[in-house]
């Protein structure tokens, strides 16, 4: 079997798509173990990991309806990595922009 180019992107596409649906996974154990519907941490990382690599695989494509959904979704899990950021030093009672 050759290893070309295209089945390079296609294996990236792929592993996109399972983390991205690994992030289903975490949040479904977390929920689990706390009895409740909790999305942990995790879960917006790997959502975030998997949207990079399938908007890239997207971008390889020149699909812009896959890219148009990757791109957006991506500005959502920034921005909750951020507000959990954000909460987690208010708690600590330290400033979010001086790098603690």
């Amino acid at each position: 079997m050759t290893l070309t180019l295209e089945r390079v992107w296609v294996g990236l596409g792929l592993f996109g798509q399972l983390l991205f649906s690994a992030r289903f996974i975490i949040q479904w154990i977390a929920s689990e173990r706390q009895k409740r519907s909790v999305i942990p941490v995790a879960f917006w990382y790997f959502s975030l990991g998997g949207s990079a690599l399938l908007l890239a695989y997207a971008i390889y494509r020149k699909d812009p309806v896959f890219i148009l959904g990757q791109s957006a979704g991506a500005v959502v899990y920034v921005r909750n990595l951020w507000l959990i950021k954000a909460a987690r030093h208010l708690e600590a009672g330290t400033d979010p922009g001086d790098g603690a």
